[in-house]
């Protein structure tokens, strides 16, 4: 007799997500894992569009899927009451700007009993959320190296690799009574803080590059720039709480955003300096412009200047929230505030 699969409980934390809410869950429930071994909770952070009137019928339709409150609107505490209520022998945590194939669950599911690991994820293609060059642009400077490094679960991977965080992840269950929950100070970040946890207590986080899901990025340079502004931010805060800095790439944007801003003002008064900040600045330039250049060739010039504008944007936003939150957080210049970070993006 075959031996029953995993129950798996998916969250899904949300707030005003009427636009993608429905295809994400949709996109589950039509993937070939059985519906009797799976649960969907998506926890709604109180929204103020159509997004609960939409989960709402999924669960009067079909038994899979429920909805809970999340009255706090941010998203570790919106993950921390799914697991809570989840009833899986394994937690996914999903993300309602996705949509996943069909083997999805399966794969991920295989995977984790395959390697033994305790985290498994998967590669995320990013998608533009409509088809204005600066739309194309922004999904093509979220999976790009110069834009996000080596961050293999956004530029994609050969192969398996065992890794210190994946996006998106599935985990087993005992995960959670061994290191705890989601940690609800990070109103971002939370994610990657919860799997560096977790490798350094010993657990294996496996990246599966095979497993490919499809992500809508942000449609306006505003709605980036403020998305990675808090990327940044919280960073320092899951620095200290870890004590240390787990990748080099995190620190790219603010040095650059230090050098520019040093050399610059020095500059005034020495004209060493001033070479300092020609050869920074230059150097940058030459990068961006250079990728720019060759995506103009691919998708045309408007996507060209585009992407430019996506990299500056990327790289300040998240440079500027860096060196306000070691300000914050390290150094205590301002209380930290959950204010203005809502799960909303």
């Amino acid at each position: 007799m075959p031996t029953a699969r995993p129950f798996v409980s998916i969250v899904v934390p949300c707030r005003n997500e009427a636009q993608h809410i429905g295809r994400c869950v949709q996109s589950v429930l039509d993937g070939d894992y059985p519906p009797d071994r799976m649960e969907i909770l998506v926890v709604d952070g109180r929204s103020d569009d159509r997004t609960r009137e939409i989960v709402t019928a999924y669960a009067a339709r079909y038994p899979t899927v429920r909805l809970l409150d999340n009255p706090k609107q941010i998203t570790p505490v919106a993950l921390n009451l799914g697991v809570r209520a989840a009833q899986g022998d394994l937690v996914m945590r999903m993300d309602a700007h996705v949509v996943y194939p069909r083997d999805y669950v399966t794969r991920l599911v295989e995977a984790l009993d395959e390697s033994g690991a305790d985290c498994v994820g998967g590669v995320i293609e990013t998608l533009p959320a409509d088809e204005t060059a600066i739309a194309r642009a922004i999904a093509l400077g979220l999976s790009h190296p110069l834009g996000v490094g080596n961050a293999y679960f956004r530029i994609g991977s050969p192969q398996r690799r065992w890794a210190d965080a994946v996006s998106f992840g599935c985990y087993r269950r005992d995960v959670f009574d061994r290191i705890g929950l989601f940690d609800e100070d990070l109103v971002r970040n939370q994610d990657d803080e919860f799997d560096l946890r977790l490798f350094k207590h010993g657990g294996r986080i496996l990246l599966v590059p095979e497993v490919v899901c499809s992500y809508y990025a942000r449609r306006t340079l505003r709605q980036l720039g403020r998305m990675f502004y808090q990327y940044g931010y919280f960073k320092p805060l899951v620095a200290k709480k870890l004590g240390k800095i787990m990748t080099a790439r995190q620190l790219a944007p603010a040095f650059l955003l230090t050098a520019l801003t040093v050399t610059g003002l020095l500059g005034l008064a020495w004209p060493i300096a001033r070479v300092a900040f020609a050869v920074v600045a230059g150097a940058y330039a030459v990068a961006v412009l250079f990728c720019s250049v060759r995506a103009a060739l691919r998708h045309g010039p408007r996507c060209g200047a585009g992407l430019a504008a996506v990299f500056v944007v990327l790289h300040g936003s998240y440079g500027l929230g860096f060196l306000r939150g070691i300000g914050d957080h390290i150094f205590g210049w301002r209380r930290p505030r959950a204010a203005g970070f809502s799960l909303s993006r």
